[in-house]
């Protein structure tokens, strides 16, 4: 036991299903509770957990408790964590999520439910925010409406494609942000389908806290315009820090 938490081993002759991939950067007071709450919501499906680390220290890998965590250290940015865990992952699926948010309690079995239909490469939860203001359900309801009519869903809404058309298409391209954006627009060009879940994905106020609501939805909304435009994502990334 390790402050109070049984710590599962998985046997390496079992094969995942779903491969769950969390990139961090100096996240050691959030990754145990993502963890826990992945391990609590398995239900006998045979899943790994990869969290791959930008920090040159490793900080957060250090602060894992689950032994059975499979732990990668990797340059800087979310593409290139993202697609470090890619490579180490044996899953069919692959489920990419942040380490401020947490999937709804029947989220794998429904994964994998989507993932039996052929028909598609891949998809995404809608978004609840862990907050109360209603301004907060403003942004809930427009970031859900957006993702259904461009069918392009963002990373805080728990990316989850198919290991083998993930590689065909060239995994993530290591960009400074909008990594997210870039793969599902790739997805959208060759005609490929993804599936938006009604199903709320919970991720946490924790940027709208500190930056400030008002400001951090007008930066995004500025960031996404000036992309659409043709900005490309290193000269936006002074608006994103």
């Amino acid at each position: 036991m390790r402050n109070g938490n049984k710590i599962r081993k998985r046997s390496p002759s079992m094969r995942p299903v779903i491969s769950t991939i969390i990139p961090v950067y100096q996240e050691g007071e959030a990754i145990n509770q993502v963890i826990r709450h992945l391990r609590s919501i398995e239900e006998g499906i045979c899943c790994e957990i990869i969290v791959v680390d930008g920090h040159s220290d490793g900080n957060t890998l250090s602060a894992i408790e689950d032994g059975a965590v499979i732990r990668i250290r990797s340059t800087k940015g979310r593409g290139c964590q993202m697609n470090a865990g890619a490579q180490a992952a044996r899953g069919d699926i692959l489920l990419f999520l942040h380490a401020d948010t947490l999937l709804p309690q029947d989220a794998l079995s429904r994964i994998i439910s989507i993932m039996e239909n052929r028909a598609f490469a891949g998809g995404a939860f809608s978004l609840r925010i862990n907050a109360n203001p209603f301004f907060f359900r403003v942004i809930e309801r427009l970031t859900v409406l957006r993702a259904r009519l461009t069918r392009i869903p963002y990373g805080d809404q728990g990316i989850f494609i198919r290991r083998d058309y993930f590689r065909k298409i060239g995994g993530y391209r290591e960009m400074p942000i909008l990594e997210d954006v870039d793969l599902m627009r790739r997805i959208r060009k060759r005609g490929d389908r993804i599936v938006l879940l009604p199903e709320p994905i919970l991720t946490s106020s924790r940027r709208w806290d500190r930056n400030g609501l008002l400001r951090t939805t007008l930066r995004n909304r500025i960031i996404m315009v000036l992309y659409n435009l043709g900005i490309k994502p290193e000269r936006l990334l002074r608006f994103y820090s």
